[in-house]
């Protein structure tokens, strides 16, 4: 039987600080797994879910996009992909009488975990101007209201339709078709907030913005360099492959602000030497790097192998780049050494918080690998730099020719499970132009060509006043976002907001003048249509699609598919009563796609390139990998159609005195802004999470104690108060200088206009901020 929702907050006054741990997963790991998901879903359906999580006949796990291997364990799932799997299935329920018992006023006192907890949206809800209630209605009522506000707009770019990577390869086809056919390219989605600085970069430099290597190379590596990123609790079944490449001789250095449990040591719960052996040691260094620094390490990575190629008495005089592959197929490599000879150790020692020494004691190892991966995520992607601070990292593994070899390329890895599929199936503002030609053609319409709202840009026109209507296709839009309280205002301009949702949120409660609540299947769960039981796809980290097919009845009769959903909207704005289509609108039969997932498939395989015969290769156990042309065979689609060498200047965040340089980052208990339980078992938290992390010695010298209360003060050239307050201090093994605390609570801190140049992604990882003790309030 499945346990009862909180009927509380989180009581932080119930807050303790415990050890920190230095291994990851293990008995613990199970433990825990079994805990929430026994709570949430009850032990047979408990079963039936997690074990068909990942197979080739079940269903994608709707927590992160690492892929899997051909060959499948029984239990192919991590602790926190049980988690995820738990709050989607859950048995709990949100039905009609929960709304007309909490008013939305009182809901917004609630917090995310105790929101997210209540289970399993059930029918559609309208929310009317100046009501402080939910109220039932129909599909039919809400989708006409949905469309007759769309169809009045004076401009098509007044509407804003956010996607979250949940969304499946059909349903984000589907919709970048509906909102083109609008008029509009406002697209904005969560790859905006996480890896939008990677895409830049990759392109600019490789010609393709997503990662180069498969499993089998991170399996080869000889090298693997982890960047800002913490897999142990974000992808924990990266962990199992980096045992493999462990057991198979790699060395794996971890670069990251703060120590890792799961990069330490791993208890691998699938072996018997993980649940009774020690696990296996991963990191064979840490390099404990400033915030922001990363740039300057790849920098002196760079600099260390121009100086080891160029020095007469270096072992490898003259063969440290591998000169055949930058003569054969990269450009701008005399610009960058230029670059690298201007840049200083001092420079670069500062930036980082390293020594030289542990900088060349990388690099030395970069000299002895023959094949280099380097792994990353939001730890280097949201910074105001980011782009440039992973040109450098491309740059690096250029040199040595690591692009398109076995054992070696960039590993961006991504976060939700479907979010690099999302951007595939054109969910992106600014989708190239070759993309347009071709949905043109397939569809018989226009598409518009001018570039539509990014997050950050979608916030601000709707603060400004150009935007009337919000669909959320998925996630939690207000808790994502930056700047909490402009984001509020913003939604609160509008006409119309409306979120279609498996779960209660935030973004429920922070709404236009009217809202619906759009209630919509799971991953898990049976999709059937027409021509019966549906399956969906979505792609991997590492381009890999396949199939995908829910298991379990729907969590209420009254659930519509993601898919279902779009095609009934497309048929009220395009169709016309006579059954034909209007003017300019794509031309296609809305009801036969919503019947027949099949049919979307073979529109996808005529626009999008890599998915010809898509319906043949997803019959396949494990689908197929999408073409990549620097992996496969060194082809760059450039401008030039060469690999891009860069010249970056180097930057790195100044903090003034007394102030700190704060990141946001996940508890242990948390995916995104999903808060699954109170804990984040890895650092010692347990039973809070408004906990702020310092070292020691800035604390002394600020004259704060261990364990006081204090405000998180974001310092920003506007001059604006943004605060977070009621922290507690918590002493921690971090850089000098550098602060760490859990988003969404701290989102309010991130200023709306402090974002990555090129990428415009939020810069959650470098917030200047001071600490206020709560004794001088």
């Amino acid at each position: 039987m499945a346990g009862t929702a909180p009927e509380e907050n989180i009581d932080e006054q119930k807050l303790t600080i415990g050890n920190v741990r230095k291994k990851a997963v293990g008995i613990p790991g199970i433990m825990h797994s079994m805990e929430i998901s026994l709570k949430q879903m009850g032990p047979l359906r408990t079963a039936q879910t997690l074990l068909a999580i990942n197979q080739k006949d079940g269903f994608d796990c709707p927590g992160c996009a690492w892929p899997e291997a051909d060959k499948r364990h029984t239990a192919e799932f991590c602790e926190n992909g049980a988690k995820a799997v738990a709050e989607e299935a859950t048995k709990r329920r949100v039905p009609p009488s929960f709304f007309a018992e909490n008013s939305v006023s009182e809901l917004r006192d609630w917090d995310d975990f105790r929101l997210g907890q209540q289970g399993r949206l059930t029918d559609p809800m309208f929310l009317a101007e100046g009501s402080d209630h939910y109220v039932p209605i129909s599909w039919e009522r809400a989708l006409g209201l949905l469309a007759e506000e769309l169809l009045t707009l004076d401009d098509p770019n007044e509407a804003i339709f956010y996607t979250s990577g949940r969304t499946s390869n059909e349903a984000a086809f589907l919709y970048q078709l509906m909102v083109r056919g609008l008029g509009t390219n406002n697209l904005p989605d969560c790859s905006n907030m996480c890896h939008e600085s990677s895409g830049s970069a990759l392109s600019q430099t490789i010609g393709i913005g997503k990662g180069s290597v498969s499993l089998e190379d991170i399996y080869k590596s000889e090298l693997i360099l982890i960047a800002g990123q913490n897999p142990g609790t974000n992808h924990p079944r990266m962990l199992t492959a980096l045992e493999k490449a462990k057991k198979n001789g790699a060395v794996i250095v971890a670069i990251n602000p703060l120590p890792e449990a799961g990069l330490m040591r791993f208890e691998n719960p699938q072996t018997l030497r993980g649940l009774a052996g020690g696990g296996t040691a991963l990191a064979d260094d840490f390099l404990q790097i400033k915030l922001g620094g990363d740039q300057a390490l790849f920098q002196g990575l760079g600099k260390f192998l121009l100086e080891e190629q160029r020095r007469p008495g270096s072992p490898q005089f003259g063969r440290v780049f591998d000169t055949a592959f930058i003569d054969t197929h990269t450009t701008g490599l005399g610009e960058y050494q230029e670059q690298l000879e201007q840049v200083t150790w001092a420079q670069i020692v500062t930036a980082t918080g390293l020594t030289e020494t542990q900088i060349r004691t990388t690099g030395e190892r970069l000299l002895a690998s023959k094949a280099t991966v380097v792994c990353w995520a939001m730890g280097l992607t949201q910074h105001k730099h980011s782009v440039a601070m992973l040109r450098d990292v491309v740059n690096v593994l250029l040199l040595q020719g690591n692009i398109g070899k076995p054992g070696a390329g960039v590993c961006p890895v991504r976060g939700h499970s479907n979010v690099q599929g999302d951007r595939t199936m054109g969910i992106f503002e600014r989708m190239p132009t070759s993309f347009h030609d071709a949905l043109d053609r397939e569809f018989s319409f226009a598409s518009p060509r001018p570039d539509g709202f990014d997050t950050v840009a979608a916030i601000e026109a709707m603060r400004d006043g150009k935007a009337r209507v919000f669909v959320g296709m998925g996630g939690n839009f207000v808790r994502a976002t930056p700047d909490s309280d402009v984001t509020e205002k913003a939604l609160n301009n509008l006409s119309l907001t409306v979120q279609i949702s498996t779960k209660l949120n935030k973004s429920h409660l922070i709404t236009g003048r009217q809202a619906l609540i759009l209630p919509t299947l799971g991953r898990t769960e049976r999709d059937t249509q027409a021509s019966g039981e549906q399956r969906v796809t979505v792609e991997d980290s590492m381009s890999a699609v396949h199939a995908s097919r829910g298991r379990l009845a729907p969590a209420s009769d009254n659930l519509r598919s993601e898919v279902a959903i779009v095609c009934q909207l497309a048929k009220l704005l395009f169709e016309t009563d006579d059954g034909g289509t209007r003017p300019g609108a794509p031309l296609t039969d809305w009801g036969a796609l919503a019947g027949d997932y099949s049919l979307i498939r073979a529109h996808i395989a005529a626009v999008v390139p890599g998915f010809e015969d898509f319906e043949a290769k997803i019959n396949k156990p494990g689908g197929f990998i999408l073409p990549h042309g620097p992996r496969d065979s060194r082809t760059f689609t450039t401008q030039s159609g060469l690999a891009h060498f860069t010249a970056n200047e180097l930057q790195y965040p100044l903090v003034p005195k007394g102030r700190l340089l704060l990141q946001t980052l996940r508890s242990h208990d948390q995916y995104n802004t999903t808060i699954y339980g109170k804990d984040d078992r890895y650092r010692g938290i347990k039973n809070g999470r408004r906990v702020v992390f310092v070292n020691q010695s800035d604390l002394d010298s600020l004259g704060i104690a261990d364990g006081s209360m204090v405000d998180l003060v974001s310092e920003w050239k506007d001059g604006v108060d943004r605060r977070a307050p009621d922290f507690r201090v918590v002493a921690y093994s971090t850089p000098v200088g550098c602060a760490a605390a859990y988003y969404p609570e701290t989102n309010v801190l991130v200023p709306l206009d402090s974002k990555a140049d090129v990428s415009g992604t939020p810069t959650s990882k470098s917030v200047v901020i001071r600490l206020e003790p709560l004794t001088t309030r």
